[in-house]
């Protein structure tokens, strides 16, 4: 949960002076007895709504720590899958830790999600979706990946997501929030679209906060965010035999 206590304590200084400049202004304008009181009524009120709004919304004015695109995407470190398969569709090899720029990819779409969020658990079926559209594209497949990250799941509580959801690519819990500290406690389902360039530098290309339906729509967000000619793409796609059968249709 984030904190704002310091922030806080600034608004009610903040609302404490408003309050004070209200009462001297009503006294130098002269209002009548009956009307100042029902004033600073109405002023104490706004104050408690104002301070009661940082408590639970934090204020307006806090600094958004979350990725964004241009921006930096922490060196995480993550542990190499033991299924070989999800080992292969990462193209990593070994044990040990691994960190995001050593996928064998042009690009990750990292989500970041809870295994108790709602709005997590029915995007699950559409990441699925997007994972296979990826998957049938040959333009596609060895370019782009997909990971997610647990914020506060140990490793049952991933699997037991991975299986009740049908989920296709690799997820790592992040039991102790250590990620999600280092992603500035983003809210989940959080999406960072990584840009993996040749020196092995990560860029931040595309993020999206909140959930999403349309799979074919997203991965055109993708496509673009990564600098995928569409035209090629289009072409491929209109020549290829095979297509998925749950495919959104343009």
């Amino acid at each position: 949960m984030e904190n704002y206590d310091g922030d806080v304590v600034q608004g009610i200084h903040f609302a404490c002076k408003l309050e004070s400049n209200f009462y001297r202004s009503i006294e130098t304008e002269g209002f009548p007895e009956r009307k100042t009181s029902t004033l600073g009524k109405i002023a104490k009120l706004l104050i408690a709504i104002f301070l009661l709004s940082l408590t639970i919304h934090g204020p307006a004015f806090a600094v958004d720590s979350s990725p964004a695109k241009g921006g930096k995407f922490p060196g995480i470190s993550l542990p190499i899958p033991k299924d070989s398969d999800e080992k292969n569709y990462l193209g990593l090899s070994g044990k040990g830790p691994f960190k995001i720029p050593q996928i064998k990819a042009e690009g990750v779409l990292v989500q970041i999600f809870n295994t108790y969020c709602p709005i997590c658990q029915t995007t699950a079926s559409v990441m699925g979706e997007l994972y296979r559209q990826i998957e049938n594209n040959p333009d596609l497949k060895d370019k782009i990946k997909l990971i997610g990250i647990g914020v506060g799941n140990n490793a049952l509580e991933a699997e037991v997501f991975k299986q009740t959801y049908h989920i296709p690519f690799p997820i790592f819990p992040d039991e102790n929030y250590e990620i999600h500290q280092a992603l500035g406690e983003v809210r989940a389902p959080f999406f960072i679209a990584l840009k993996i360039n040749r020196d092995g530098h990560q860029e931040i290309v595309h993020t999206h906060l909140g959930g999403f339906t349309d799979a074919r729509g997203f991965l055109d967000l993708m496509v673009e965010a990564y600098g995928i000619k569409q035209e090629d793409l289009l072409i491929r796609q209109a020549s290829s035999p095979i297509e998925s059968s749950s495919s959104v249709k343009p």
